[in-house]
């Protein structure tokens, strides 16, 4: 089974941009692959001046969004931590039934990670803190700050966002026929976050399974 696997560039966020960059992503990502009709809805970022597609399912929203709150509850408790989050496209295999377990096997054609870097930015500044001799109001530098950087991840997003596109048209002969059942938005996915126990460690593993060209198999 032929995976592609596609590395998007890392994001340095801070907290409060986490739900925003990565609901763009996401939906971005399944946008490009989705199935039959759907109801393309527009959506404009309130933190950035970027406008994405969402395919206008209720049900794969709210599933987008859980997978984003149990990350950002990670991330709370993992502090200073890069992170990668995996979206992973599969397809179904029934394995033959056998007297003791009735296996279903995932075959995985197309994986995306998504990098981010969480910032830990104290609310109050260094430079607020100590007495500063400079005439400057140190609140002023650290709005300057502020937008500097908001407008660098701003334009990190929209290169993501490329990139998906990008990879998406390039790379089709790997996605599978669609499969025969009406209604149905998108293929099988899973949105994988690192877990409690360690993050790094078993994302890495499952990335060198993958890499040995194997299905992974799942019950």
């Amino acid at each position: 089974m032929n995976c592609e696997v596609c590395q998007l560039k890392e994001l340095e966020v801070e907290h409060f941009e986490i739900g925003e960059v990565l609901r763009c992503i996401l939906h971005t990502i399944v946008f490009h692959r989705a199935l039959g009709l759907v109801r393309p809805k527009d959506i404009d970022l309130e933190l950035f001046e970027i406008t994405y597609v969402q395919c206008g399912d209720v049900e794969l929203e709210k599933k987008i969004d859980e997978k984003i709150e149990q990350f950002i509850s990670w991330v709370e408790k993992h502090p200073n931590k890069k992170s990668q989050i995996c979206l992973s496209f599969y397809e179904v295999k029934n394995k033959q039934p056998s007297w003791w377990t009735n296996k279903i096997e995932r075959l995985y054609w197309e994986q995306w990670y998504i990098n981010l870097n969480v910032a830990q930015h104290t609310k109050a500044h260094s430079s607020k803190s100590h007495h500063s001799k400079l005439v400057v109001d140190p609140g002023e530098s650290a709005v300057e700050e502020r937008s500097v950087r908001r407008a660098a991840l701003e334009a990190s997003l929209r290169e993501v966002m490329f990139q998906i596109i990008k990879f998406a048209n390039e790379k089709k002969d790997h996605v599978p026929p669609i499969p025969n059942r009406e209604g149905i938005v998108s293929f099988p996915y899973e949105i994988t976050i690192p877990s409690s126990s360690d993050s790094a460690f078993g994302m890495d593993m499952i990335k060198k399974m993958l890499q040995t060209g194997h299905p992974t198999m799942l019950s």
